[in-house]
């Protein structure tokens, strides 16, 4: 291929990438709890190693492997669950304080504006209609979603345990699509994946945790109603890059006027969320995550709003570790370094245009950039 014209690659990489693009689109249903799998998979080897080490058998020591991903899922369900139950069990007060921030809604409007309290009913009403119109749709389609879920569900621990099974077969295919003398840098960067995936992986699972107990702690000692289940969704829709942080934002102000009579509180969150957040973006998680691999702003939100298109909030979830390991791959990859570059963060101080050696590719150019944005290798620890 390096011998065709360089229009004639392009065109190819790009046709190339617009029927990669096509398969993921048509075969989303198989491809989302198969990558959920291999990432889990990932995390679950040190556990599967230890009991390997001890001559486990392989299929026991990834029967245990899967029961300790049981539990700890379980725990994350019966938390839900709890937390839910007591927010159900609350319905009659939040109803009251819905209808009391109504009202006050409802008269500030008639002193600011020409409207009625009863021509604001009576668009209330309309808008209520078109809502249980737009919901009993969309209840339709929940149908549809809850079944896929299920078979989501369903099939990823059957992945997950086939994966490590045949964790050797599939590895011993990759080398085979390879010539022999680029085996040692495949095996390198197939090492770097796992680190990187692992290593970023594991840093959600910790930020998860400290994300809950840190801001629902905080909440509860103010005394924010729901203070652990505002906590909880917030640190779960906090993986969502950008997206999820104003998402947790929203609920955690809805959650707060429903729960209380005074405005304060929806203060003290939102105070208490944005304290927090700047805790965890700039102290914690870049010493926990670490900065082996960083994904520039642009290509993380294209990728999440891609990745939602692609398969709802699993393909949200599961687009940062997807294009961290493009990434990994492409910048050891002659052919495709450009695009390495371009997910990447190592941002010229300079323009090309002005300044020709950020024009060529080369490792010393690499490496420059990565110590100006303060970028650690892969490889090093």
């Amino acid at each position: 291929m390096n011998q065709l014209p360089l229009t004639v690659r392009r065109a190819i990489e790009i046709t190339g990438l617009f029927f990669l693009g096509w398969i993921i689109v048509l075969g989303r249903g198989l491809l989302a709890p198969l990558l959920m799998a291999f990432f889990i998979s990932i995390m679950l080897l040190p556990i599967y190693r230890f009991f390997r080490n001890r001559k486990f058998p392989d299929t026991v020591a990834i029967g245990i492997s899967l029961l300790a991903l049981i539990i700890i899922l379980g725990g994350i369900v019966w938390f839900f669950s709890s937390q839910m139950s007591i927010l159900i069990r609350d319905f009659p007060t939040i109803q009251k304080n819905v209808m009391n921030h109504l009202t006050a809604l409802s008269e500030w409007i008639g002193s600011k504006t020409p409207f009625s309290t009863q021509e604001q009913t009576t668009f209330i009403r309309e808008q209520s209609n078109n809502l249980l119109n737009y919901a009993g749709n969309l209840l339709g389609t929940l149908a549809g979603s809850v079944t896929g879920t299920l078979v989501f569900l369903g099939l990823l621990p059957i992945y997950i345990f086939l994966l490590l099974f045949y964790k050797n077969l599939l590895l011993r295919f990759v080398f085979l699509w390879f010539p022999r003398e680029r085996h040692e840098k495949v095996e390198e960067t197939l090492g770097e994946i796992q680190a990187i995936i692992k290593s970023y992986l594991f840093g959600l699972l910790i930020q998860v945790t400290y994300m809950t107990v840190l801001l629902g702690g905080i909440l509860m000692i103010i005394g924010i109603k729901h203070a652990l289940l505002i906590g909880v969704i917030f640190a779960f829709l906090n993986l969502i890059p950008y997206v999820g942080a104003l998402l947790g934002n929203i609920i955690g102000v809805l959650l707060t006027l429903a729960s209380s009579e005074e405005l304060w509180p929806v203060v003290a969150v939102l105070g208490t969320i944005a304290a927090v957040q700047f805790l965890d973006n700039n102290i914690l998680m870049p010493r926990i995550v670490g900065s082996k691999v960083r994904i520039n702003a642009l290509a993380t939100i294209v990728g999440v709003v891609l990745g939602g298109e692609i398969a709802g909030i699993t393909g949200m979830f599961l687009s940062l570790p997807v294009i961290a390991m493009l990434k990994v791959i492409f910048d050891r990859t002659e052919q495709f370094k450009q695009w390495g570059v371009l997910f990447g963060d190592e941002r010229p101080e300079h323009s090309p245009m002005a300044v020709p050696a950020f024009r060529w590719r080369g490792d010393r150019i690499r490496k420059f950039l990565e110590r100006k944005n303060k970028i650690k290798p892969p490889h090093a620890d």
